[in-house]
């Protein structure tokens, strides 16, 4: 199977942990175990004493019950039968795709997305359309030309819902026309869904994909909107003849995800609105600060994200995104994503959901290194 190399996460793992300034990191500022176990005034003692005694088997292979039981309320028509547990958001992905996708189908892709939306699909064969997001339409898909690529043996339309890296999120309106284009030719939709409720509008009509439609899948995970990456847990929310290919393939690449994982996922999936509440204060708080910072800086611009925890800066200095960024790490320590790894030459990629003090002092390191430039 060939495969592109996956340039956003390469680079990640290059870099990351040399930062001292780490505005690239996609999470909300993650939790802490003791944050996490006390957030609803649970004893921490207590809680990890009831652990002792459990055995480290496989555990539920599907996912916990509770766990399924608690993914499933997030969505208005999904059933704990219509939940699958993996190995974080990007497993949820490659299970859909390693199911469903044969060569010779046709799938269109969103972009710019996370890489693995479309190379995984053609890494398995399939013929892949892009579906461009222009900065000139706010990063939103162009529904003409989404009807234009659809073919009879379309397979997949894969979108990402709120869009990482711009920070774009397709409303109600939007996600109903997808459908409906979908449904012209039977195709599923997948929406990679792990940025869901990250609003900085409370207003905002944007409803899962799989509570939309039929043949929608809807992939999500405990890392993002949930602040705990280290759990490395995920699920799909799909359709049961989905669920069930996905089970057959699954049963040749996962048997199960961690039991421990699965009792921290449930505890956060209880406190749900409690982890809501405060990410959602951080991202925009955190978009305030960004917003204040690129109108004072002449030399960035940006379409100011609606949602998510990443925007895409557009800079107006002649020097490559990856000159830029190594250098940037390499004076201050600050680190910022090239846009090169989304195919978008003269932008970065900043995560804004970091701490606040974080935030800040990456930005004035920001600024300070772009003097030099000038």
């Amino acid at each position: 199977m060939e495969i592109k190399a996956f340039s956003v996460e390469e680079w990640m793992n290059a870099y990351e942990m040399s930062a001292t300034y780490n505005i690239a990191e996609t999470c909300v500022d993650s939790l802490t175990l003791e944050e996490l176990v006390t957030m609803d005034g649970t004893n921490p003692d207590e809680f990890f004493r009831s652990l002792y005694s459990k055995k480290l088997t496989y555990g539920h292979i599907e996912g916990s019950p509770e766990f399924r039981q608690l993914v499933a309320g997030l969505y208005t028509s999904i059933e704990p039968h219509n939940v699958l547990v993996m190995n974080g958001g990007i497993g949820a992905n490659f299970l859909v795709f390693y199911s469903l996708v044969q060569p010779g189908d046709h799938v269109v892709s969103v972009h710019p997305t996370y890489q693995q939306i479309y190379e995984v699909p053609a890494s398995f064969g399939a013929t892949v359309d892009l579906l461009k997001l222009r900065p000139e339409n706010n990063f939103l898909p162009d529904l003409d030309e989404l009807r234009s690529l659809v073919r009879s043996n379309t397979k997949l339309i894969c979108i990402n819902n709120p869009n990482n890296p711009s920070g774009a999120v397709m409303e109600r309106d939007i996600l109903e026309q997808i459908v409906e284009i979908a449904r012209s030719c039977g195709a599923y939709v997948l929406c990679d869904e792990v940025y869901r409720n990250l609003l900085q509008d409370d207003d905002a009509d944007v409803p899962s994909i799989a509570d939309l439609y039929e043949k929608g899948i809807s992939t999500s995970s405990v890392s993002k909107a949930l602040s705990l990456a280290g759990l490395r847990l995920g699920w799909i929310a799909a359709p049961q003849e989905v669920i069930a290919e996905c089970m057959k393939h699954r049963d040749y690449t996962t048997i199960s995800c961690g039991m421990l994982d699965d009792i921290l996922a449930v505890h956060a999936l209880k406190n749900y609105d409690n982890i809501l509440k405060r990410n959602r204060k951080i991202v925009r708080d955190n978009l305030a600060i960004l917003d204040e910072w690129v109108k004072n800086e002449p030399l960035f611009s940006y379409v100011k994200p609606r949602a998510g925890t990443t925007a895409l800066l557009k800079y107006d200095l002649p020097v490559p995104s990856v000159t830029f960024c190594t250098g940037l790490l390499a004076n201050t320590g600050a680190f910022l994503t090239p846009g090169t790894c989304f195919d978008m030459e003269g932008y970065v990629r900043i995560g804004y959901a970091c701490s606040t003090e974080m935030l800040r002092e990456g930005l004035t390191k920001l600024s300070e290194y772009v003097r030099t430039l000038r």
